[in-house]
């Protein structure tokens, strides 16, 4: 059984930081693997050592600068790793989700996997919906927010527990091939070993084009742009009173009754 994994670069923001137009200046971001991706990983490499996967390949969208990023999924024990770039991807932020899945699809059709694993969400744009939209292209039977995956996928079928609203949970299951959408605590994601680094640099990282593909330079034109970036305002009203509970219950309560919160 082959496992696919989407993978992600995602820009992290220190706590100071300076906005240029539409972006946040350069000198404040920094670049990881995306947390809920890095779930995915995990339970894919964890498939592999159950004897359940035979292969786990890894797939991102993007630029030569995110390879060392995203050879952290081949450090972690994943197979190999295909980088989509293409010359009409240069000038495109956002690239958004019916993009991202037409490129996903034309991936995942070349490759075949039976599992298809993806994060729930990326921390950057935080949309949330590329694994279920691909699965939706794909014709994939699917389950987002998952929280939990059998590691038998017994006559080709995956039990899955998966969050709803409210904290409920469903458990549900779902027949191969599928797409699922993996949730932070699934399990605990491994820190990549000096072995596991060295090794990463010497497996198979493949780049593919669009022509390669054969997706449509058309695709990337998305419905989403970005006209303006600020950071909000916030405001506070804090009262703070010295000395025992004693000496301040009163004024307390006097505040409260002029908020209305108390008789």
């Amino acid at each position: 059984m082959k496992t696919l994994v989407t993978v992600k670069e995602v820009s992290t923001v220190e706590n100071e930081f300076e906005i240029e137009g539409t972006t946040v200046a350069e000198q404040y971001l920094g670049a990881d693997l995306n947390e809920w991706d890095d779930y995915a990983v995990e339970e894919a490499v964890q498939l592999q050592e159950a004897g359940i996967a035979d292969e786990v390949v890894t797939v991102t969208i993007g630029p030569e600068d995110c390879e060392q990023t995203i050879r952290q999924a081949l450090a972690k024990g994943a197979d190999r790793a295909i980088r989509v770039w293409d010359d009409a991807l240069e000038d495109v932020d956002p690239l958004d989700v019916g993009a991202k899945t037409e490129i996903l699809r034309a991936v995942v059709e070349a490759e075949d996997p039976d599992l298809v694993l993806t994060g729930v969400q990326s921390s950057d744009d935080n949309w949330g919906a590329t694994g279920v939209s691909l699965a939706e292209e794909l014709g994939f039977e699917w389950g987002a927010v998952v929280n939990h995956l059998e590691h038998d996928l017994e006559d080709g079928v995956a039990s899955v527990r998966r969050e709803l609203e409210g904290g409920v949970e469903e458990l549900t299951e779902i027949e191969l091939p599928a797409a699922l959408t993996i949730q932070t605590g699934i399990n605990e994601p491994r820190y990549a070993s000096l072995r596991g680094i060295r090794q990463a640099q010497r497996k198979e990282l493949d780049v593919r084009t669009f022509g390669d593909l054969g997706v449509d330079e058309g695709a990337v034109e998305g419905a989403v742009t970005v006209t303006d970036m600020y950071e909000p305002e916030s405001e506070s009203d804090v009262t703070v009173w010295e000395g025992s509970a004693e000496e301040t219950a009163a004024e307390l309560g006097e505040l409260l009754r002029e908020k209305g919160v108390a008789p």
